[in-house]
């Protein structure tokens, strides 16, 4: 039986981006030419589900339609592949559409070169994520970034590219799936989430998933689906009355509805809680979507009215915004039935930049020439939120090694913060201000109790020296040394603060109520059900001589939680037993607490 598929329709490109914007008859011109030329380029091609190859760049362009890109970055949606798939080139390109065009087509090009090498299954990825391979995506991540700062619709068409590709994955080997997916996870998904684009990142990862755990997938699937219908059962009977009560307070909301939470973030939660759906509150929410920013405040004492809030639960991000520009209130309430239940209240603009982010108000000013266009200045509704992308330009010049580079990439850059660097080449993550001291005791307590100096650069600094992103960080130690009393006028980290004082105390002989009373230590481990777990689990905290007084087994099967309760409090000690119990196969979060 041979699949029929659909024929792309210029059509529908034109008519997506109508709805956004009106379109000039010169650049109907132009993406009528781009879409012919592309369509001609793939015509003798497939892709491996059997579609036309011109599916893939179409719907990439279709995308960045809806993303509201400018003109020229959709025509270089459809022209994407071209320079690497078929036998046109940069010049080609160039000499057809433009320089601007060919510019964002070249680097997308480049991208597409960046990617995880090997045919290794998802485990095998996982497991080399540390080793040397991973240098190879880090110089890939690299490049990316520097693409990214010298002109952020590359990345907006490579993440359209992405999506598409993620969506059809399941042609492809097992293994390219895997690579794929945990690429997209690890590099894209993030990259959309820094630059606002929550939708599109919580697509990403909820695509990857299922290719990277396969298991967890499968339980969740087979667990949590009927909660789903459930929950959204209750909110079509709670959705009545909020829009009352709203209109009643003279609030003409401009759309009510409610959203599930993404799959692969509702495991991370899950694995945070034993496994157990009745403990999610926001397994799905309500969204309630004004005009105005007095109308979500005004929304928020209503629902307040109707239902009184859980302490603690209520969260505004529209006073503080997350750092990647997310705005909304949140709000749980005891709601209906005494059900606890979430609401989010946003204003449509905030709702659009929500789902978009950046490319939500995204344009670019004319230039006089396609020769000038370089010189065209972006314009943002708020200058701040691109502040990162300058960053990294200054980070990827003051880390030389491409596997620094993204170990510093992996830290909210939105915050402030500086990296230094261990001799061995380990990034560790501070905030702006820290010295040495706070360096030390993040890489181990023992390491700053006992630090006596530290070489910066090579150099003798003094133990305040604030410390900068980059700076190559060695700390002198010596043996029962203990830490002075006078660090704690300069140290930033309150680890560092908390640790200084735990040591001085237990100097003079002085102990909190809290070891006072702690006698024992209660770990909880989240694992995948196997034969053998729990004697594995047994004997690697036998093996670190702690004894066990009470091991708490689970009958449940899928994701069990164990309860082990040891004889120890040193909290040294029962880092170093976590750190080897997550690594006993099939473990998945590991959480301890003092009795």
């Amino acid at each position: 039986m041979v699949e029929s598929y659909k024929i792309p329709q210029f059509n529908e490109l034109t008519s997506c981006i109508e709805q956004k914007r009106k379109l000039p008859a010169e650049e109907k011109d132009l993406l009528k030419k781009s879409f012919d030329f592309s369509q001609k380029a793939h015509a003798k091609q497939k892709r491996r589900s059997g579609e036309p190859y011109f599916t893939h760049p179409f719907k990439a362009a279709l995308t960045l339609a809806e993303w509201n890109m400018d003109t020229p970055t959709i025509c270089a949606g459809l022209l994407h592949d071209t320079i690497e798939d078929t036998e046109y080139t940069f010049e080609d390109i160039k000499k057809l559409f433009g320089e601007e065009i060919a510019f964002l087509v070249s680097g997308v090009t480049k991208l597409g070169k960046l990617k995880y090498r090997g045919e290794k299954t998802a485990k095998e990825i996982a497991k080399e994520i540390e080793s040397a391979k991973i240098k190879r995506r880090s110089e890939s991540l690299r490049k990316m970034i520097l693409a990214v700062s010298e002109d952020l619709r590359v990345i907006f068409i490579k993440l359209a590219d992405r999506l598409h590709n993620m969506k059809t994955l399941k042609s492809l080997p097992p293994q390219k799936q895997a690579r794929i997916a945990l690429e997209t996870s690890e590099i894209y998904a993030s990259l959309a989430y820094r630059l606002g684009m929550q939708n599109l990142s919580g697509e990403l990862e909820d695509l990857a998933f299922p290719y990277i755990h396969p298991k967890e997938y499968k339980w969740i699937k087979e667990n949590v689906g009927a909660y789903y219908e459930n929950m959204e059962g209750y909110l079509k009977n709670v959705k009545p009355i909020v829009e009352q009560a709203l209109h009643k307070n003279g609030i003409k909301p401009v759309n009510i509805d409610y959203r599930s939470k993404r799959i692969s973030s509702l495991y991370k939660k899950l694995s945070r809680y034993d496994m157990n759906v009745g403990q999610i509150y926001d397994l799905m929410a309500m969204r309630i979507i004004v005009n105005t920013v007095e109308e979500c405040y005004a929304a928020l004492g209503t629902i307040h009215q109707l239902w009184p809030p859980l302490p603690g639960k209520i969260k505004d991000y529209i006073a503080l915004p997350k750092p990647n520009g997310y705005k909304s209130l949140h709000t749980t309430v005891f709601c209906v039935d005494n059900k606890v239940t979430e609401f989010q209240i946003r204003t449509t603009q905030m709702h659009e930049e929500a789902e978009n982010g950046i490319a939500a108000h995204w344009a670019y000013s004319q230039a006089k020439t396609t020769k000038d266009y370089k010189e065209s200045k972006a314009i943002f509704a708020d200058k701040k939120e691109l502040k990162w992308v300058q960053q990294l330009r200054e980070w990827q010049k003051d880390l030389s090694d491409p596997l620094d580079f993204l170990n510093s990439l992996k830290i909210d850059f939105f915050k402030d913060r500086v990296f230094g660097i261990t001799p061995k080449g380990e990034v560790i993550d501070l905030p702006a201000g820290s010295t040495p001291v706070d360096f030390a005791y993040q890489i181990h307590s023992s390491i700053g109790d006992q630090c006596t100096g530290a070489k910066v650069n090579g150099k003798i600094v003094s133990l305040d020296y604030k410390v900068q992103s980059g700076d190559i960080i060695d700390i002198l130690v010596q043996k029962n040394k203990r830490p002075s009393e006078s660090w704690l006028n300069f140290v930033k980290t309150e680890g560092a603060r908390r640790k200084i004082k735990s040591s001085i105390h237990k100097e003079a002989g002085l102990f909190t109520n809290l070891s006072k009373k702690s006698h024992q230590t209660e770990i909880k481990i989240t694992a995948s059900d196997r034969i053998g777990l729990f004697k594995d689990v047994a004997a690697v905290v036998s093996r670190s001589h702690i004894n066990i007084s009470e091991m708490n087994v689970p009958k449940t099967t899928g994701f069990p939680t164990i309860k082990i309760t040891c004889d120890i409090t040193d909290k040294e000690k029962i880092e170093k037993l976590i750190f080897k119990i997550k690594d006993v196969e099939g473990v998945k979060e590991v959480n301890y607490r003092l009795l």
